[in-house]
């Protein structure tokens, strides 16, 4: 571990899911001192062994509470926001969360001397989405840009890795099921490790990302949602399991009965955006906003899916014995 650096102190927002752990072990390597601001920190004990002894200190907020950001910010160096949802429940709604909290986390940031923060969005970002969620995020982007207008936003594809709910879930499905539901299956994607967007989160609060950028972080590979499913069922040795595709009329009435459950595995919204393709644009390609212009090569899929899928096989990890 590397030798903790006490003049630097970063806040994480949402620092205890499935990219914040992550994001948190980049900086902890590079010396900071890192808050992680979160709604519940007696749930973030997983991050303690990520750095060294009080390197890693979880607070409580709520970025529906200004107060709890002021609290969060106060006398740090840099802001990372990291929050976000996939579901609206309650008040934690898609407005309140990844616009509203965005925009007090910029504003809270300018106030305690910040030029800048680091905020997460999303590939998929636009104002005119019929998706919530893709207009809240394109809302969060613009209020932290206005307030602080050298912030660097990363726009990730969708995340991939041990702890993802995108190949974990459908492959748990995959081993239960008869058949692998799919809706949208030609919908494109381009999958990126969650470990390389980290890296360019880390370089970003170090400075070495463009101010005021929008980065879209895509995987070296495009792939239709049924091709990742297919490669995700060879490697689970699944690969006869016959693929079902769900028209999307026929998705938004079952996402809105699954909608009443406390945890729906499928919402309206995500229908919505399972219209639309998730991948780098040409722009973003071509004005170096992306992995490349941060000079991050990263890692594809084949590389890094059997390292944690082999447990879906049907003898687990010696179902693909070297022979001799």
């Amino acid at each position: 571990m590397n030798e903790v650096r006490n003049d630097r102190l970063v806040t994480v927002f949402g620092g205890a899911g499935f990219l914040g752990r992550y994001v948190v072990r980049q900086l902890a390597r590079r010396g900071w001192r890192i808050r992680v601001a979160v709604r519940r920190p007696d749930l973030a004990g997983h991050l303690q062994p990520l750095g060294n002894v009080g390197q890693i200190k979880p607070i409580q907020a709520n970025v529906r509470y200004r107060d709890s950001i002021d609290a969060a910010i106060h006398g740090s160096d840099a802001v990372v926001n990291l929050v976000g949802i996939l579901a609206a429940s309650g008040r934690q709604s898609f407005s309140a969360v990844q616009a509203y909290g965005a925009g007090q986390i910029a504003e809270s940031a300018k106030e305690h001397g910040l030029d800048r923060i680091v905020q997460i969005s999303a590939i998929g970002a636009d104002a005119g989405s019929s998706s919530a969620y893709a207009r809240s995020k394109a809302e969060g982007e613009q209020a932290v840009l206005e307030a602080l207008p050298a912030s660097v936003v990363m726009r990730p594809s969708i995340l991939f890795g041990p702890e993802d709910d995108f190949f974990n879930r459908f492959a748990q499905m995959a081993r239960l099921s008869p058949v692998l539901p799919l809706v949208g299956p030609d919908t494109r994607f381009q999958p990126t490790f969650v470990a390389d967007v980290a890296e360019a989160i880390a370089r970003a609060v170090e400075g070495e990302a463009r101010p005021g950028t929008i980065y879209e972080l895509g995987g070296p590979q495009v792939k239709t949602f049924r091709e990742l499913m297919q490669l995700m069922l060879e490697e689970i040795d699944r690969p006869k399991k016959p693929i079902v595709a769900i028209p999307f009329g026929m998705a938004s009435m079952q996402a809105k009965v699954l909608s009443l459950l406390p945890k729906p595995p499928l919402t309206p919204d995500q229908v919505e955006l399972l219209k639309s393709d998730n991948v780098v644009s040409e722009a973003a390609r071509s004005e170096g906003r992306t992995f490349d212009g941060l000079g991050i090569v990263p890692d594809t899929l084949a590389a890094i899916l059997p390292t944690y899928l082999w447990r879906f096989r049907p003898s687990g990890e010696f179902s693909r014995q070297q022979a001799g």
